[in-house]
């Protein structure tokens, strides 16, 4: 029981005076690369570049087989880092093939639908929005007559 006590005051002291920032990003970093599998903004990145640079005839050959191939990278990458967070090293790896940041494509402005629900309101400074917008009247209203 002793010993369960110094190694557990071991870890902890380790973990104070350490930080823990490094693995926190690298977990986030291999969560974001992993869901690659979910968004596939690699291959519709490679997809748009290729329309716009090499023309049609490249666009849905080459640009969707190298976005696919981007993207199994990215997901494989991810769920090293998911796996390996613990351990030191926690620069990104392999970003001649894989940039460390996951791609969109560059016609994807992320960002709140422009619209009086989503504006700031001038006296309380809160922002907001519709929670489920498809589904007709949804939108919370205060003083509607």
């Amino acid at each position: 029981m002793r010993q369960l006590i110094l190694l557990l005051a071991a870890v902890v002291s380790v973990a104070v005076f350490t930080g823990c920032t490094g693995p926190e990003r690298k977990l986030a970093r291999g969560w974001d690369n992993t869901l690659e599998l979910v968004r596939w903004g690699d291959m519709r990145q490679s997809i748009e570049q290729e329309g716009v640079f090499s023309g049609p005839d490249y666009t849905y050959s080459y640009g969707t087989i190298h976005g696919f191939d981007q993207s199994l990278c990215r997901a494989g990458l991810g769920l090293y880092e998911v796996v390996t967070f613990p351990i030191p090293s926690y620069n990104p790896i392999w970003t001649t093939k894989v940039p460390a940041i996951p791609q969109t494509p560059d016609s994807y402005k992320p960002g709140l639908i422009y619209d009086s629900t989503f504006g700031t309101d001038t006296y309380t400074g809160y922002t907001g929005g519709d929670v489920a917008p498809f589904i007709p009247g949804s939108r919370f209203k205060i003083f509607d007559n």
